[in-house]
């Protein structure tokens, strides 16, 4: 019986799979359709038989995928008036899939400006508390971000960007409020996503790792309001890095 049990429910396990993986295909094609522009803001849907044919899914599939974007605030159906595509304010650019769709396609200016908006009033004061409350393994976990950056030797690599992206966090964790804990962590692919791009931007490596430091000194030497201060300019370069780097792509 028990044996019996297992099976049936490996079964089961692997059908819902199946059919979770077609609904999550459909929906990330869904999400890349209308990011993209593809699928225009205010634009309305093809009817649920149209689509059914056009994305080779069942009716059950389709309704799940397109109950998921009015909960992502991508869309709003109406009787009658049918699927409506929403303007980008309205979208939970937090979500995941959201997330990711928009980093592969490349987020335009005002998704990296936004997230730097967030960054010079969040990280200045999470800079503060982390000089006020930072246990002695906090304190170490952000000098061994910084030493990793060190040893990266350059900017432009994936070393750096996730050495820069664990310094950054490991302050905001050291900080010891959870909003901001909580915060940093559903972002975290696109502050990735950010240091990537900032990364390949003229600074020197000198330079950046001298601004860290500063942060990192201000931390440790318990001095909170010269933490928030150097964080206030660092994240000032990275505002004017960003600016740079997003006026070289668009001139390749």
């Amino acid at each position: 019986m028990r044996t019996e049990r297992t099976l049936t429910e490996s079964g089961e396990e692997i059908a819902g799979r199946g059919k979770r993986s077609v609904r999550e295909a459909l929906l990330t094609q869904l999400v890349e359709q209308i990011v993209s522009g593809e699928l225009a803001e205010g634009s309305t849907l093809p009817n649920e038989a149209d689509l059914t044919d056009r994305f080779n899914v069942s009716r059950t599939s389709l309704r799940e995928a397109m109950q998921y974007l009015v909960a992502l605030g991508m869309t709003r159906s109406r009787t009658r008036a049918g699927t409506i595509i929403l303007p980008r304010e309205n979208w939970n650019y937090l979500d995941p899939l959201v997330l990711d769709v928009m980093l592969s396609i490349g987020g335009d200016e005002t998704f990296y400006t936004s997230l730097i908006d967030a960054r010079q009033l969040l990280e200045p004061a999470a800079a503060a508390q982390a000089a006020t409350n930072a246990t002695a393994r906090q304190l170490s976990r952000i000098a061994q971000a910084y030493e990793d950056m060190v040893d990266a030797n350059s900017r432009d690599n994936e070393e750096w960007s996730r050495a820069d992206l664990d310094f950054h966090t490991a302050i905001i964790n050291a900080s010891g409020n959870w909003v901001y804990r909580q915060f940093a962590s559903a972002i975290r692919a696109a502050l990735l996503a950010s240091f990537r791009l900032t990364n390949r931007a003229s600074q020197s490596h000198e330079q950046a790792l001298e601004k860290h430091h500063a942060v990192l000194d201000a931390i440790r030497m318990r001095e909170p309001q010269v933490a928030r201060a150097a964080m206030e300019t660092l994240i000032g370069v990275a505002r004017a890095e960003i600016t740079d780097a997003l006026r070289l792509d668009k001139c390749k």
